[in-house]
């Protein structure tokens, strides 16, 4: 099995940031293709040539020397598993064939564009469609009938209609619930196939059972039981997150979750230094500046804290901003028993700190405070927003259910929002605490502020890109930095501590209280971009910095290409 990386698009400026962040348009049929096909296609190859330098190209590669023959088959069929859940995101993503899409684009850079976004829309510019004769893209995709009402579906009587693994069909004019093993039933016995066949090669006893419970749950939609077997494994070298995992790809409800696949090699030495803070939570829940009620549960203390080199990016997590670290399970109950798995991904990390961080600050960062933005700090911010996510309350205090089904599609965001924020309160604590140098906690406050900075550009589409741009402003009405005469940005670190406490109180509390009017009033008011952080936000484009990454990856990448299963 193989599969074409796309290789960089020309060289070329960025294009103008979409700098307003709006709310999503309503379910809308494709139009028809215009008439007038010379002024459309010139449009449309004018789009793909202006956003050509939107992404830096990064190679995913890794030591793969360390392991035997049969190490090094078991990757190639996790990657390849991996490969199959391209497939079934474009399926979740672009109601249609896939073929003829791409044949309606007018060159090979809108076609390659299409391939990075899985579809017509482009992920880093609000959705914007950028072929001709498509409309915006559905808030619910092809997880619901594009002709669907929030009504219609709120008054159906499917008692799996809110699962994350189903998808919503007509029969006979009626909705019903079809599994996600029913509808997607090829590519998932292919993946299984390759999950079982690399759980024959591993030379962990606990990593190859992990992979035929997941290579179960693939073909029956129980994942629970793998996924308490995941948090289980603590000695194994290699790891794979694959299945439908996040919610952020509905955008109607927030309820059905998308497939991917990572392929992730583990770094015993940095797993070993990073281990020790998931101990800390249960204290850090218990001073949390908000009422007790809101921090009432406690959170698993036995969640391990890994860094990885991540080694293939597939299906939903390749696409748009690509993650740098990863907290999981995302079951409430699994979180609850056993606690979750930060996932530190250190490579892309640092990939994301110097091709792109480093230019925003050096751009709006006031000057004497630039000497703040290290990739120390930037690391710590990552690692602790994803610790920061075991914070806080599952449950709403009401008792009618989790925080995801109150807070419906503003649940992603709110949770970013509130780790990225709990994630900042936590190296405030453990600094002063002394786990943590406190005489370096003003770099974190800074690194933290170019963070938002590059975050915001993800856009209004992005459950990140919402969370950081309600959370900027908030700082700004607390004071928390300001703005220089030269467009720059500088940290008042005692108004940012304080806002920092605020907004950490403000977000546990909707999310417990389950609030969803409040949650859709503060992304409302506050997940905009306002008009003089517009024009500093024009300055990155003038400066040619990209906004995101993108991966050269697969077998050849990592050079096993001689290890490429035999079946197609």
């Amino acid at each position: 099995m193989s599969m074409i990386i796309p290789r960089p698009l020309g060289l070329a400026c960025l294009a103008a940031l979409a700098l307003a962040a709006c709310q999503r348009p309503a379910p809308q049929e494709t139009a028809a293709p215009t008439t007038d096909a010379a002024p459309a296609t010139s449009a449309a190859t004018g789009y793909a040539a202006a956003h050509a330098g939107d992404y830096a190209v990064v190679p995913l590669k890794a030591d793969l020397s360390r392991f035997d023959e049969n190490g090094k088959r078991m990757i190639a069929r996790l990657v390849e598993a991996s490969m199959v859940t391209n497939d079934l995101f474009w399926k979740q993503s672009w109601d249609g064939d896939r073929a003829a899409l791409l044949a309606r684009a007018p060159d090979a850079a809108t076609r390659e564009l299409a391939q990075i976004n899985f579809g017509p829309w482009d992920r880093l510019n609000e959705d914007t469609p950028f072929i001709d004769g498509i409309g915006p893209r559905p808030p619910g995709g092809p997880f619901y009938p594009a002709d669907m009402t929030k009504e219609e579906f709120e008054a159906a009587s499917l008692p799996d209609k809110t699962s994350n693994y189903t998808v919503l069909r007509r029969v006979d004019g009626k909705l019903a619930t079809v599994p996600y093993h029913v509808a997607y039933k090829p590519e998932l016995e292919r993946t299984a196939a390759l999950l079982r066949e690399a759980a024959t090669l591993s030379g962990d006893k606990s990593f190859a059972s992990y992979l035929t419970m997941r290579a179960d749950a693939l073909l029956n939609d129980d994942f629970r039981p793998s996924d308490m077997a995941w948090m289980d494994m603590k000695t194994n070298p290699v790891d794979i997150v694959i299945g439908p995992i996040e919610t952020y790809e509905d955008q109607l409800f927030g309820y059905k979750a998308a497939y991917e696949g990572l392929v992730l090699i583990k770094d015993i030495e940095w797993s070993r230094k990073l281990a020790r803070f998931a101990s800390f939570l249960p204290a850090l829940q218990k001073g949390l500046p908000v009422d007790a009620k809101y921090k009432a549960e406690t959170p698993g203390g036995d969640a391990d804290l890994n860094a990885y080199q991540v080694v293939y990016y597939g299906g939903n997590a390749n696409v748009g901003g690509k993650t740098i670290a990863i907290n999981l399970p995302n079951d409430e109950e699994v979180q609850l028993k056993k606690g979750t798995r930060r996932l530190q991904l250190e490579n892309v990390m640092k990939a994301k700190f110097d091709a792109i961080l480093v230019p925003i600050a050096n751009q709006l960062i006031a000057k004497d405070q630039l000497k703040h933005v290290t990739f120390d700090a930037f690391f710590e911010d990552v690692m602790f927003h994803e610790v920061a996510h075991g914070l806080g309350i599952k449950k709403t205090l009401d008792g009618k259910g989790t925080v995801d089904e109150a807070l419906k599609e503003y649940a992603s965001s709110f949770e970013e929002g509130k780790a990225d924020i709990l994630g900042l309160y936590m190296i405030d604590a453990l600094s002063r605490q002394g786990e943590l140098e406190e005489s370096k906690l003003m770099d974190g406050y800074v690194t933290f502020l170019a963070g938002i900075l590059r975050s915001v550009r993800f856009g209004a589409s992005d459950a990140h890109g919402k969370a950081n741009m309600v959370r900027f402003n908030f700082f700004a009405e607390r004071g928390a930095f300001s703005r220089d005469a030269d467009g720059r940005y500088r940290v008042d670190f005692e108004k940012m501590r304080e806002a920092m406490n605020a907004l950490s109180a403000k977000l546990l509390t909707v999310q417990g209280d389950g609030d969803y009017a409040e949650a859709k009033r503060m992304t409302e008011t506050m997940g905009t971009i306002k008009p003089e952080l517009a024009a500093d936000l024009a300055k990155l484009k003038d400066a040619k910095i990209p906004i995101d990454i993108r991966f050269e990856q697969g077998l050849e990448t990592l050079g096993l290409q001689s290890y490429a299963s035999p079946v197609k």
